[in-house]
């Protein structure tokens, strides 16, 4: 799926600092036409990419280049990790000799996620970079629950200085980069079984709400060696996952249909709303009114369960 971040045109990129306990993470495989960096802080992020499943740790940068389709599957309840956007044209101005070449390479040329575990006194100095730049930038808040969540959103990324972060993204791709060349690969890679792949190509499918049973016999397996194969292959139980992707669309239908509270949960492919209920309080830690309130997007009365 491609993925409009809708950056306007003064912004070269842009950056935040996602946090596992605000952000209202999208989890469906997508791609942009924009190059991404992450990096993490603390705790893990794991993704999903070309058939293979990699987890980083703090310290780790890793590189998602235009066209590579790519999937946060999981994050460590305490992780925190930069993502950064840098436009094409970014690149294109900013890149001219043969060190930088390979910021241009197809993604065909990157079949894996290229990364590499930074040394101490590289990863100080770079989270100070990214400190700087995001001041006079948007809300954590409201960057974390916004920036990137898709087309239901009317989102528009804003910094009051956008000369200022053009240039600090120019110097920090420059850094970034040379930093990739010669620190240590970070490689965690876990092919994943063709029935695990099956399953998350069928998961991501909108309105696909096949119970286990009818899942797992698509993907040519037992309900059990599926359910026991995809929790130690991707990293998550496989009804967190489903669960997961409920909660990105129950937000997307609630943003984008402007239905109420209820129509949107039963949209998402939740079967009643007190596993709504339950699976949302797991995920935000408070009830989905409480959270759509403090977030601004309380519009409708309160929902009946059914």
């Amino acid at each position: 799926m491609l993925a409009d971040l809708k950056l306007n045109h003064e912004y070269d990129g842009f950056l935040y600092l996602a946090e596992s306990d605000r952000n209202l993470q999208r989890i469906e495989s997508h791609h942009h036409v924009e190059l991404e960096l992450n990096l993490v802080v603390q705790g893990t992020i794991t993704y999903v990419m070309n058939g293979c499943r990699f987890t980083f740790s703090p310290r780790n940068i890793l590189w998602l280049f235009p066209g590579q389709e790519h999937q946060l599957v999981d994050r460590s309840n305490n992780a925190r990790f930069y993502v950064v956007v840098f436009k094409p044209s970014l690149i294109d101005k900013s890149c001219h000799t043969a060190s930088y070449e390979g910021l241009k390479v197809t993604t065909d040329y990157h079949e894996q996620i290229l990364s590499t575990v930074l040394d101490p006194q590289s990863f100080d100095l770079i989270c100070r970079v990214l400190d700087s730049l995001m001041q006079g930038s948007l809300d954590c808040d409201l960057l974390n629950r916004e920036a990137g969540f898709g087309p239901a959103s009317d989102f528009h990324f804003e910094h009051n200085a956008p000369d200022m972060l053009n240039a600090g993204l120019h110097y920090l791709l420059m850094l970034c980069w040379n930093k990739q060349q010669t620190g240590e690969a970070a490689r965690d890679a876990i092919a994943l079984h063709p029935a695990v792949r099956r399953a998350l190509k069928l998961l991501s499918e909108s309105g696909n709400e096949q119970d286990l049973a009818d899942l797992a016999k698509a993907c040519r397996a037992s309900k059990s060696y599926l359910s026991r194969t995809f929790h130690r292959q991707v990293g998550v139980p496989l009804s967190r996952y489903r669960n997961s992707l409920r909660l990105s669309r129950f937000f997307e239908r609630y943003r984008r249909d402007q239905t109420t509270l209820s129509e949107a949960v039963y949209a998402a492919g939740f079967g009643s709303y007190a596993q709504f209920y339950k699976v949302f309080m797991q995920a935000y830690g408070c009830g989905p009114r409480e959270c759509l309130r403090l977030k601004g997007e309380d519009k409708a009365p309160a929902a009946k369960p059914r």
